[in-house]
């Protein structure tokens, strides 16, 4: 028999002894219960689980690393030591068998014992699964976290155990051991050092190993730490109950060969934790979607750097304490850009608190300045300055990003604060995404776009043209030969002279494009064409028309080239309301959408638009809309046309709007004939509101009489009009709501797709409400709180799901189709006729789309409002962000930039829980308790079975 097959059943024999001896008495069974016990309180008392509204099971793992040093230490301490006290330790140093055994023996015993105090603890992410969509990677990630975490602190505590013959010194200097090996990796021993010295500490702390592997990142730095740890102390426990059997103080061969045998291996587990330090590829990242790794679409932009690519990191040594432990991640993060940018990203990390010349260079050349932040320790508090900023520089062009970019805040239920990283890779590589574009959109336009452009330019003869049109039909030609020769093979140009004798052009130009004759004037009987349009495959494009001169013309040509470019930051055209100041006198407030506008702003440029001239930028890619409220036929005219030229319009429009006023909450009905427009392309929109069962929470301030006063209080409560979408309220299948976990519809209204109008056209439903829903036309939104402390709202009177989001995608007939337009007013005809320098006075009516044109609309006025996003995140407690992500994918899409949207929705709480009464959180809660003390039972009975079949055996053997 081989000597390894030997040893096994040995050491078996000896850990199935232990077990027996742990199970013969109370001792495993309260181990077991004070472990689940405690556990399960911690989650949901300690952590405020329900209240955290987060669905994972970190709290789960937080104090592991605490509880596991007392509960280990008490497992531990009479391994030894009652082998010591009561002279059983003799028996096992003259056996003629390697220590090693027992030691491993015994090893193994403690650990099967934890291993199945944490089996216990697995119906919790069960539970959580079922709340919500649990990430299993990191919970995985976490039990191997906390087995490794025990078998350590389980190693140190048999070593300790070993030198006593005291359970209760055993029990206080292996708590003392582990403890130390805890502390020094936390912030009260890494706050007294600067980020290096911290993060060295770091590294020999086991609790803040613990938390990296918890996050969901296996790494082999981690793994082998643990491993390390429990080869040292297992290594010395066999070492020194191997001296006393040595009969002598001689040094023998023998005694100097297992001193070497010992010291290698300790020096090799040492060192090679350094060794390894160096090293961060060989790691997992076990979570879904792979949100600690650098992602395909990251290193897409990596691979179109050509000049060598900076990314600085400045961070201060000295900084908030819940600060510190993000630094080092970070800089992982940041080299991991470095090995993917294959030698064309150089990495920097700096203090510019400690060199004077390169804090003046950030102060001044990059307008990064350092953060006043409040610290405080038992002692005293101070203001800290500190730097946490992030510099990506290429070529003349950069960008700098703050903590207040990079990191994402929760409040917990004890008013205390959990910092994370919000989403890294995705501000990394937003700012990478911009400085290239930046740099590149000042070289050779065509560069940038694959494939061939076709220039069509339909204008009449001139002795058709009015006089002013001639001399600019010259200037247009100039512009596109000049261009032409840039060009070279990527611009076809074709020019086609229609005239009204040739009918078959004419009708040509009609059902292809929309295109109908130009006239000077309401007046005039002139009919000419001047269009131009560009295409590519199934795009088209029609170039607008803003002054007759060179310049104009130029660059607006140029802007329809750069929709079809890739790598160029694509132009956004905002409408939202225009601040009304005289009913914000009297307390109604203004919608507001300034975090769409940066959200947007973040990777695109994002202009305002004012539609009162009847027409859109000639440089918008995409039209947003906000809350439209009392358009006049200018300003509609000029949405309608942006879809008629192939553009796309993404709306967030409803019938209603909802009114802030110091007495609360109201709903207005919106003018204007958008609705009307909507309807005309086959969006209903009913004059009601959704209500569901599945929503979320709603901050309502609350007047309480106590003895006499009146105390103001906010009080969250369930609020239907808050609809909470997700799962199969959410497409999976299309991109924009595909990476979206959640995300909360605001006062929204029903969405009525005409079958007839959209019978052309691809539809694609986006976000819908649950089956629990129902609609109502009560308008009195504000929700009535009875006597016991419940809101009361409409009752359903029929509950299904209702459509909230939707794509229709395809060809759209005007709105004004068989009108004149509106700039073809008196007014403006008179005024053209006048100037003479606007080519408002040559409109007519492009009366339908092409193929390409779409329309996303949202039924909700106020789910991206301001107002609604900061009740959103005073009643999730963190800064929400999903209404925001989903706009900025809805944007992204119909750029056809889809890069970005597998990264933007990876932040830590983005995963929340359902909405749930307190009757549902109260069984789940209790139901882990049950099932804890179930499986406690089970193994009781096990066990008793077991010592029967034990006790059987032994008889039998008697009897032969």
């Amino acid at each position: 028999m081989q000597p390894e097959k030997r040893h096994l059943p040995l050491i078996r024999r000896i850990a199935a002894k232990e077990i027996a001896i742990f199970f013969a008495s109370p001792t495993a069974y309260l181990f077991l219960a004070a472990f689940a016990g405690i556990s399960l309180f911690i989650f949901f008392w300690g952590e405020s689980f329900f209240s955290r509204n987060i669905t994972d099971v970190r709290p789960l793992f937080e104090w592991m690393p605490v509880l596991l040093i007392f509960l280990t230490s008490t497992l531990t301490m009479r391994l030894w030591s009652e082998e010591r006290r009561t002279g059983t330790l003799e028996h096992v140093l003259t056996q003629p068998l390697p220590l090693w055994h027992f030691v491993l023996g015994k090893f193994l015993g403690c650990l099967l014992l934890l291993a199945i105090a944490l089996l216990m603890t697995l119906p919790l992410p069960f539970t959580v699964a079922q709340l919500g969509e649990l990430d299993w990677g990191p919970v995985w990630a976490g039990y191997i976290a906390a087995l490794l975490l025990g078998a350590a602190y389980l190693s140190i505590g048999l070593f300790v155990s070993a030198r006593s013959d005291n359970q209760i010194i055993s029990l206080i200097c292996s708590v003392g051991v582990c403890g130390l090996f805890y502390l020094v990796g936390t912030a009260t021993i890494t706050d007294l050092f600067g980020n290096t010295t911290g993060e060295w500490l770091r590294m020999l702390g086991t609790g803040s190993r613990f938390d990296s592997i918890t996050r969901g990142v296996i790494d082999i730095r981690d793994l082998y730490y643990y491993l390390s740890i429990i080869i040292v102390f297992l290594t010395l426990n066999t070492f020194f109950l191997e001296k006393e059997r040595w009969a002598n103080l001689k040094r023998t061969p023998r005694h100097q060969s297992w001193r070497a045998i010992t010291g290698l291996l300790l020096a090799n587990a040492v060192l090679a934790n350094l060794w390894l330090g160096q090293v961060n590829l060989l790691r997992i990242d076990t979570t879904e979607g792979d949100i600690y790794s650098i992602s395909d679409a990251t290193r897409q932009y990596l691979d179109q750097v050509e000049e060598p690519l900076l990314i600085r990191g400045y961070f201060s040594s000295k900084t908030h304490p819940l600060l510190a432990p993000l630094v080092p991640r970070m800089k992982d993060l940041i080299r991991e850009y470095e090995i993917a940018g294959k030698g064309k990203v150089r990495v920097e990390f700096l203090d510019p608190v400690t060199n004077p010349e390169l804090e003046e260079e950030a102060n001044t050349k990059y307008s990064i300045r350092a953060t006043p932040l409040q610290v405080a320790d038992r002692y005293q508090s101070a203001i800290v300055n500190s730097y946490f900023n992030i510099l990506v520089q290429y070529g003349d062009e950069f960008e700098v990003l703050g903590f207040q970019d990079l990191i994402e805040v929760k409040s917990q239920g004890d008013n205390s604060l959990e910092v994370q990283l919000r989403n890294p890779e995705y501000d990394l590589t937003r700012s990478l995404k911009k400085v290239l574009n930046s740099y590149r959109s000042g070289g050779n336009l065509f560069d940038m776009v694959d494939g061939t452009l076709v220039l069509n330019t339909y204008i009449s003869e001139d002795q058709q043209l009015p006089e002013e049109l001639v001399e600019y039909k010259k200037a247009i030609t100039d512009v596109i030969d000049t261009l032409q020769q840039q060009a070279g093979d990527q611009l076809v140009v074709n020019h086609v002279a229609p005239n009204a004798d040739d009918a078959q052009v004419v009708q040509a130009l009609a059902s292809k494009y929309g295109f109908k004759p130009m006239s000077r004037s309401l007046f005039s009987d002139e009919r000419f064409y001047f269009y131009l349009t560009l295409e590519q495959g199934d795009q088209l494009r029609q170039i607008p028309f803003e002054e007759p001169t060179r310049a104009s013309f130029e660059r607006n040509l140029k802007a329809s080239i750069k929709r079809f470019a890739s790598g160029i930051t694509k132009n956004v055209a905002l409408v939202t309301p225009k601040v009304d100041e005289k009913t914000e006198q009297y307390g109604i407030s203004t919608p507001r959408f300034v975090q769409l506008e940066e959200t947007l702003g973040a990777e695109l440029n994002v202009t305002q638009e004012d539609l009162s001239d009847g027409s859109i930028s000639a440089d918008a890619d995409i039209l947003v809309i906000a809350a439209p409220n009392n358009l006049k036929d200018k300003e509609l005219f000029a949405i309608d046309q942006f879809l008629m030229k192939g553009g796309t319009v993404v709306a967030s429009a409803s019938p209603f709007t909802t009114t802030l006023t110091q007495q609360g909450l109201g709903v207005a009905k919106l003018q204007g004939a958008f609705q009307d427009w909507l309807s005309h392309h086959g969006f209903s929109i009913e004059n009601k509101l959704v209500l569901d069962a599945q929503n979320a929470s709603f901050p309502m301030p609350m007047i309480r009489n106590v003895r006499g006063h009146r105390v103001q209080e906010i009080r969250v409560i369930d609020y239907p009009y808050f609809i909470d979408a997700r799962g199969e309220g959410l497409n999976e299948e299309n991109p924009i709501s595909a990476n979206i976990p959640q995300v909360t519809v605001a006062w929204a209204s029903p969405i009525t797709i005409d079958a007839e109008k959209q019978a052309d056209r691809d539809i694609t439903e986006l976000i819908r409400s649950s089956e629990r829903s129902w609609i109502s036309d009560n308008m009195d939104i504000m929700p009535e709180i009875d006597e016991n402390g419940f809101a009361a709202f409409p009752l359903p009177k029929e509950e299904k799901s209702y459509l909230l989001g939707v794509i229709s995608e395809g060809r759209f007939t005007s709105y004004f189709a068989g009108k004149e337009s509106p700039l073809m007013s008196k007014d403006d005809a008179a005024s053209d006729t006048e100037t003479g320098t606007s080519l408002a006075g040559f409109s007519s009516v492009t009366e339908h789309s092409p193929s390409s044109a779409r329309i996303i609309l949202y039924s909700s006025n106020d789910f991206l409002r301001d107002q609604t996003m900061t009740m959103a995140n005073s009643a999730a407690g963190s800064e929400y962000l999903n209404p925001m992500q989903l706009m900025a994918n809805t944007v992204d899409w119909a750029l056809e930039d889809a890069s970005m949207l597998s990264i933007r929705a990876r932040g830590q709480f983005n995963r929340t829980l359902p909405p749930m009464d307190h009757d549902t959180q109260i069984f789940w809660e209790y139901l882990n308790y049950a099932l804890a003390i179930l499986a406690l039972a089970i193994i009781a009975l096990f066990q008793r079975k077991q010592q029967r079949s034990r006790q059987q055996h032994y008889l039998n053997v008697l009897a032969k």
